[in-house]
């Protein structure tokens, strides 16, 4: 069946990139609504904005979401990410601000609300798109691929000279709470000089290391309290990964791997997957596939603590 959560559950919190205050708040919506994020700040055009891959507008930093009118919403992959970790399917996101708040830099805050409220099932059966065939999409020496499996599964590696974050591989089934367990907590991540130079264009102005982002500089960890789990950033790459596959509309069913993949490439991949015939097909989920999908078998109990 489909869900969505029980009562409305909110958050504060500021943008990583603007630093602009904002409020965002999860409401229950009905079977078939899918996820909407609506700008309550934005009184003239649409304010509605679906949470889709066609309606993504492509950056390198984060994934934002832009309509027909202009109105966006960036930041989204994390709370997306939540959503889809905790198998809801049906809900409305109110912000008052053009981004998502950053929080403390992870989707465990987004999924302890949410199971703190709860998921209620709806009388709908859940759909999801099906890979029927390999597809794949590359940038220089970065690639995301998604092939047939008969599950979410996600597999990502990175590389990155600093010799605190290195060379890092992860594979995971994302059921059976995988999602809550092993990745909501990790938070984003970026190199010391990275920020500056964000900083010093504007960017990256809700940032605060230990608060919200891992920050490296080199062999050095400079957040205070140091990392989560020693592979937090392959980690977060999944994490990230698994928020921008929600905006495929529903669960997907397939394989992805990335390899220096990002936000980006994540969407041209979507979006050759549904340009591709005999690609991709929708299907109605039995049982046995429901089970298979992320947000089954969730427990409160498994979910970190640190949120």
């Amino acid at each position: 069946m489909q869900t969505t959560i029980k009562s409305p559950i909110s958050f504060v919190g500021t943008g990583l990139h603007s630093g602009r205050p904002a409020k965002l708040t999860i409401r229950p919506a009905m079977a078939e609504h899918g996820i909407w994020f609506a700008r309550r700040d934005v009184h003239q055009g649409d304010a509605l904005v679906p949470a889709r891959w066609d309606a993504v507008n492509r950056s390198p930093l984060c994934t934002k979401l832009e309509n027909a009118s202009g109105t966006t919403v960036s930041t989204v992959e994390h709370v997306m990410a939540a959503l889809a970790g905790c198998g809801v399917h049906n809900a409305l996101v109110e912000i008052d601000g053009p981004e998502v708040p950053i929080l403390d830099g992870s989707a465990a805050p987004f999924v302890r609300g949410i199971m703190q409220r709860g998921l209620r099932a709806l009388d709908a059966p859940v759909r999801a798109f099906e890979v029927l065939r390999e597809v794949t999409v590359t940038d220089g020496q970065a690639s995301a691929t998604l092939r047939p499996s008969d599950t979410l599964r996600i597999d990502f590696e990175i590389d990155f000279t600093d010799a605190a974050i290195g060379h890092q591989k992860k594979s995971l089934v994302m059921n059976n709470g995988s999602f809550a367990r092993e990745l909501c907590d990790s938070r984003t991540f970026c190199r010391q000089a990275d920020v500056d130079a964000m900083q010093a264009n504007g960017l990256a102005l809700g940032g605060n290391p230990g608060t919200n982002a891992v920050v490296f500089d080199g062999d050095r960890v400079l957040s205070p309290g140091g990392l989560r789990h020693r592979d937090e950033p392959v980690r977060h790459k999944m994490l990230d990964a698994l928020g921008d596959l929600a905006l495929a509309g529903a669960p997907l069913i397939g394989h992805y791997i990335g390899v220096r993949a990002g936000h980006s490439l994540t969407n041209t991949l979507l979006r050759k997957l549904f340009a591709t015939p005999d690609a991709v097909r929708m299907v109605v989920c039995d049982t046995k596939q429901a089970r298979r999908l992320p947000g089954y078998g969730l427990v409160w109990d498994e979910i970190p603590q640190v949120a």
